[in-house]
């Protein structure tokens, strides 16, 4: 499952399964109205640490390193970009076990696979040698996790909260939104943040959620993704704005959802067999495909290999989700701001986005920066990389304007990222874009949890940082050549209105598909028929 709130609900099945899920879902109906939430409890709060708090922490004295002195005098950061799975989970583990003060982790999706359990172990033991964490997972996903949520929140200096929770905390997750029905409007908008900031001196954000698939760990199919380590003033602000969910009305701790064991030995004995023997790290490089050591080694060197910028937080206030005015929640948002950053483009624009829906607004605005010679490319999944069909027809209404304008487009191939190998090993598996990332002129990049889409710009909160610094774009420009071998390219067919898929072959070769890669006729008749009932925005 990927971003999008209600995107992954519906799995085609057997027909004896879906009729019986039906008749489930017509029961629920006639329940809704009994499920609701209480009223909120107050819930203590509290804030990130300042620096005299952290004090001379050894991730401080790291960060404070990392920078050097002009860079300190002029406000800026650093930052490290990390495009692969392993090295981004592992730095994450890297810095809990770093922690020496606070440990502060807010995630969409956090799964109970061999990940999940590896980062919640991580967490866990950092909160019993006395480092203090606070936990905030959005509720959308979190079926099936109470018990074990609840033994770790049960836990001395381990809090847990969830972000904008259903009533029903039981079940599918279908059957627990149609007991949710009456509530519709509030569940539909979710926490798409990423972030995760140890002791207020280093933070992480990015695209990536807590699971296997988005760090090479899936048999089926891994996402390509890019996350970034960040050290300077872009920490505390990104500790402010954890602060701002974790203190909001749209949060309750989960002590408020259902009751905490006793911290006894029966729940000391689920931990450990649900966390404590989930520690091994994944199998690391010397370097990654920067060039990078692993985060491990540079801590360990006392210096992190960080590229100087400056940079800006941009992050949507949690009470984005109870705004019914389209336009209220797109001021000032993450997507507002960043979408800004398109105005001021004078010859080049990298938009990096798996979910991409511009709208008629943003299709005009893509049509007026080409028309006015500024080169517009856009990097999305194709049809047969995408988990959400139902985006990518509503992104393939736009696809043919784009293309007139003048618009590039590469769309990520399943079959053609793992012989690539700059992302990862990805050995039987298919691959899928997941990665957001804006880069303009060559000099400033958008890195964050935001998806091009209506979803991500008026319905779902999100996080990012955007960053002043060529050579941080350049970093990235590497990573995407404008003739991706494990994308395709789109362009017009000649003498017609429909495109073509240039598969780009090692050696300069290339064979062109007048087929759509992954084309399916009963679902696109599915999703041609689910456009015409759903608006855009739901996509």
């Amino acid at each position: 499952m990927a971003a999008g709130g209600f995107r992954a609900v519906w799995r085609p099945g057997p027909w004896g399964r879906r009729w019986a899920a039906c008749v489930g879902l017509g029961l629920a109906v006639l329940l809704a109205a009994c499920a609701s939430l209480p009223e909120p409890p107050a819930a203590a709060p509290s804030t990130s640490l300042t620096p005299a708090d952290v004090g001379p922490a050894p991730l401080a004295r790291v960060a404070a390193a990392s920078l050097p002195s002009d860079a300190v005098a002029t406000g800026q950061s650093g930052f490290l970009l990390m495009p692969e799975g392993p090295t981004a989970l592992n730095a994450r583990i890297a810095l809990i076990r770093a922690a020496r003060k606070t440990v502060d982790a807010q995630y969409y999706i956090l799964q109970d696979d061999a990940t999940g359990l590896l980062f919640l172990s991580e967490l866990l033991e950092a909160a019993r040698r006395g480092v203090r964490v606070r936990l905030l997972v959005d509720d959308l996903y979190t079926a099936g996790k109470d018990a074990l949520f609840a033994a770790l929140a049960s836990q001395p200096n381990f809090e847990l909260r969830l972000f904008n929770p259903l009533a029903v905390r039981s079940g599918p997750l279908a059957w627990r939104l149609a007991l949710s029905l009456a509530d519709l409007r509030r569940i539909n908008r979710r926490m798409h943040n990423k972030l995760l900031v140890a002791d207020n001196s280093v933070a992480i954000t990015g695209g990536r959620n807590i699971a296997d698939e988005y760090f090479m760990r899936s048999d089926q199919a891994n996402f390509v993704d890019m996350d970034v380590l960040a050290a300077g003033p872009v920490v505390p602000a990104l500790s402010r704005s954890f602060d701002d969910y974790w203190n909001s009305r749209q949060v309750r701790p989960i002590g408020s959802l259902m009751a905490l064991p006793p911290d006894d030995a029966r729940t000391r004995r689920l931990l450990a067999e649900r966390c404590e023997d989930r520690r091994d790290l994944l199998p690391e490089a010397a370097t990654d495909v920067m060039g990078h050591p692993p985060v491990s080694a540079q801590l360990a060197a006392g210096r992190l290999l960080l590229t100087p910028g400056d940079g800006r937080v941009v992050v949507d206030i949690p009470q984005k989700v109870t705004f019914d005015d389209p336009e209220a929640s797109f001021a000032d948002s993450v997507s507002q701001q960043t979408v800004a950053m398109l105005y001021g483009a004078r010859r080049e624009v990298l938009m990096v986005s798996p979910y991409f829906v511009p709208g008629d607004a943003g299709l005009a605005l893509l049509q007026q920066q080409a028309a006015r010679g500024v080169q517009v490319l856009v990097f999305t999944n194709s049809l047969d990389a995408t988990d959400e069909t139902l985006v990518y027809a509503g992104y393939a209404r736009y696809r043919l304007a784009m293309l007139r304008a003048g618009v590039k487009i590469y769309e990520l191939g399943s079959r053609l990222v793992p012989r690539d190998r700059r992302f990862g090993e990805f050995r039987h598996s298919s691959a899928r874009l997941h990665a957001k990332v804006m880069l303009v002129d060559r000099e400033r990049v958008f890195v964050g949890s935001m998806n091009l889409d209506g979803r991500s710009a008026r319905l779902n909160t999100e996080v990012g940082v955007i960053v002043d610094s060529a050579a941080l774009a350049a970093q990235f420009q590497a990573l995407v050549p404008v003739r991706e071998l494990g994308a395709y390219e789109l362009r017009l067919r000649p003498g017609t209105e429909s495109p073509q898929w240039i598969e780009h072959e090692e050696g300069g070769g290339q064979r062109v598909l007048d087929e759509e890669p992954g084309d399916n006729p009963l679902s696109r008749m599915r999703d041609w028929l689910l456009l015409k009932l759903l608006p855009e925005d739901l996509l």
